[in-house]
């Protein structure tokens, strides 16, 4: 079971980092012409805005077992009323795996440049936050990315689709894709676990990129 501190810290990070995750969609769209996130207040960087009642305790839960899954409140979105939609749509789904590469980014950079200085500077408490945020930011980011379900990645697929095709891509996901990634978060274990052998050696060399250890 991990720590108490380890834990909380874990909490923290995601339900910042959904948060700047969404405001990120909704800002996007906001720009891009929809005005539907505005009017639903999730132009906001207030993180209780990006709250999903469920999502959150699934978090808080799952965090003190040692896995960590949940969700935040999804942004609604319509492309129709977007100057492009087919394209503006891409980039307000994009803009949330985006956000959390660059907040992994900016955070890694920090901890890279505090590594050389050691315990002088770098306290445990400290240490235990940058590493736990890059992390999660990292994972976020690569999560998002699966086609599959609700995720983003479903949606940046569609994009490059032709339009029945792309239907019919996102009919799947409502269903068998939705079911599908269900499966591979819930029904794991050391024998079976597709997603962690993915994403955990993908993730790991993306945090040696971006910390340089």
């Amino acid at each position: 079971m991990p720590k108490f501190d380890e834990v909380a810290t874990y909490v923290v990070v995601i339900l910042l980092s959904i948060s700047v995750h969404e405001y990120a969609h909704a800002k996007i769209a906001d720009m891009s012409g929809d005005d539907t996130p505005r009017l639903m207040g999730r132009v906001s960087l207030l993180p209780w805005k990006h709250w999903d009642p469920i999502g959150t305790v699934m978090i808080i839960l799952t965090a003190a077992a040692g896995i960590g899954i949940g969700w935040g409140k999804p942004v609604t979105v319509n492309p129709r009323r977007m100057r492009n939609p087919r394209w503006d749509h891409f980039w307000s789904v994009a803009a949330g795996p985006l956000s959390n590469l660059m907040i992994a980014g900016l955070l890694g950079a920090v901890l890279r440049f505090l590594l050389p200085f050691g315990p002088a500077v770098l306290n445990d408490g400290l240490l235990t936050f940058l590493i736990v945020a890059v992390y999660a930011n990292i994972g976020l980011f690569l999560f998002n990315l699966l086609p599959l379900g609700p995720l983003d990645g479903h949606w940046l697929v569609g994009a490059f689709l032709p339009e029945g095709a792309r239907e019919r891509w996102y009919l799947f996901n409502r269903t068998v894709g939705g079911l599908l990634l269900l499966g591979l978060v819930f029904i794991r274990n050391e024998h079976f676990d597709p997603l962690g052998q993915i994403f955990g050696p993908l993730r790991a060399a993306v945090f040696q990129i971006i910390v340089g250890v």
